[in-house]
């Protein structure tokens, strides 16, 4: 037999008030009933996002764009949104200097260093190298670039969108969920 009970707590109270705005000037107490009812939550296919993170992120020969940036500098992605930028910096020592290899963000009027690696001057041919793997966003205007200081400095990676500029995920491309 179904039984109804009050349920007079003020912190449940509080978050129905939360959650539920248009339900702040409701006066009744909440109450609870020993019948189990099922709950399907159909969220996840409502939003597409029923694919696993790290499935959803995965790389596909159409969802990624390689780049390789040596002596000088390239716009690596200039699309608004959520981009995974991924690879390895190849430094090389010299005796004459120090060399960079670094990732800016820029909006056309400022620039914004992410990410810098540098190898001092010292014994001629000492290799060193660095894996990298990290999320950016970009807005509209913004750009992604990639800087080398000589030759032998070298970023080698990929990018690939994980989400819109609204945060809506991107899946692999040719990937459909079902």
């Amino acid at each position: 037999m179904a039984q109804i009970i009050r349920i007079t707590s003020e912190a449940l109270q509080s978050t129905i008030r939360r959650l539920l705005p248009s339900q702040q000037g409701f006066g009744e107490d909440l109450q609870a009933s020993n019948v189990i009812q099922p709950i399907i939550d159909l969220t996840p296919s409502a939003e597409g996002s029923e694919t696993r993170q790290d499935l959803q992120s995965a790389l596909a020969f159409g969802s990624v764009t390689a780049f390789a940036v040596f002596n000088g500098s390239s716009t690596i992605v200039n699309t608004p949104g959520f981009f995974r930028v991924f690879g390895a910096a190849n430094l090389e020592s010299t005796t004459s200097a120090q060399r960079n290899l670094s990732f800016s963000l820029t909006d056309g009027l400022a620039t914004k260093k992410l990410v810098e690696f540098t190898v001092e001057s010292g014994a001629a041919g000492e290799q060193v190298i660095i894996p990298y793997d990290f999320v950016v966003f970009l807005r509209s205007g913004d750009s992604l670039t990639a800087s080398s200081s000589s030759n032998q400095q070298t970023l080698n990676g990929c990018t690939r969108q994980i989400a819109t500029v609204t945060g809506e995920l991107v899946n692999p491309v040719g990937f459909t969920p079902q």
